[in-house]
């Protein structure tokens, strides 16, 4: 049996017109309003797939790893490391965790594998007795990163990643053996070389975590974008190929920065536009 959660995360506030790429704010503030600084609320939401006995967490979000001048800097709200507390609701520790799956490695999905900030402290890596695991192309991009993207990455971490003996990268294939039977793997390349998008099986229909792929709900729509993607045309037709995929076998999203949508089900209206219905605040303990 298999079983789905999400977890809470810490949050950000963001530039809005940063996240919503070319799209003029007079329709993107439809979706999200922006405070006085024209920033927006995102999360940094995980999902936990609880089967045969593991614990698999796919991302991490943000953590609580930034001194505080760079968390001021980039929006981090809350001073403690909030998925270690969504875990422990449900009884469960970083030391739990069985396999850490990071579809990729920018701060904002993976820093949360680093304990929380303390003066005068070197980082410090959480989840000790996880496999972590993520793709070899999306490794290289972040040990060689583009000026474009460097500082999105930990060096740190890499270093901690690399040194730990638990790091698994993978080759860009839809299978893989550390994860089993009923997961499919999907890769993307418009937000960031090598992105991988983790599919699960359930009796309900597929679960896809589209990451920065699809960061939330109005990234639905086709032509929205964020400008931090690296190549935004290809992203836009990576993604109506997975969509046209996910809505023909009745397969649902799970959000990693929608702050109010955990889940949603893949949709199109009569004029071929992409949409969710029975969408969902918070997703526990789903074996549908």
């Amino acid at each position: 049996m298999r079983t789905l959660t999400t977890l809470t995360g810490n949050s950000q506030k963001l530039d809005g017109g940063a996240m919503f790429g070319n799209a003029p704010k007079a329709l993107w503030q439809r979706w999200m309003a922006a405070d006085e600084q024209n920033r927006i609320d995102l999360g940094c939401r995980a999902l936990l797939v609880q089967e045969e006995g593991r614990n698999i967490l796919v991302e991490t979000g943000i953590g609580a790893f930034f001194s505080p001048e760079l968390k001021d800097r980039f929006g981090v709200q809350e001073d403690r490391h909030v998925l270690q507390g969504s875990l422990a609701e449900l009884g469960l520790g970083d030391a739990d965790i069985d396999i850490v799956l990071l579809t990729h490695l920018h701060f904002d999905h993976a820093g949360g594998l680093l304990a929380a900030w303390e003066q005068d402290q070197p980082p410090r890596l959480l989840f000790p007795n996880a496999r972590y695991v993520t793709g070899k192309r999306q490794w290289q991009r972040a040990c060689q990163p583009h000026a474009r993207d460097r500082a999105s990455y930990i060096p740190e971490l890499l270093t901690l990643l690399e040194s730990s003996d638990r790091l698994t990268l993978l080759e860009e294939t839809d299978q893989c053996q550390l994860l089993g039977p009923g997961w499919r793997l999907h890769w993307s390349d418009g937000h960031t070389p090598g992105l991988l998008l983790p599919e699960v099986a359930m009796p309900g229909g597929p679960v896809l975590f589209p990451s920065d792929l699809i960061p939330g709900a109005p990234w639905v729509h086709l032509p929205i974008t964020m400008g931090y993607d690296r190549f935004p045309e290809g992203l836009i037709e990576e993604k109506q190929a997975l969509l046209a995929d996910l809505l023909a076998r009745g397969g649902r999203l799970v959000f990693t920065h929608d702050p109010q949508i955990a889940m949603g089900k893949v949709v199109r209206d009569a004029k071929g536009r992409y949409g969710l219905s029975q969408t969902r605040s918070t997703v526990r303990a789903l074996d549908q």
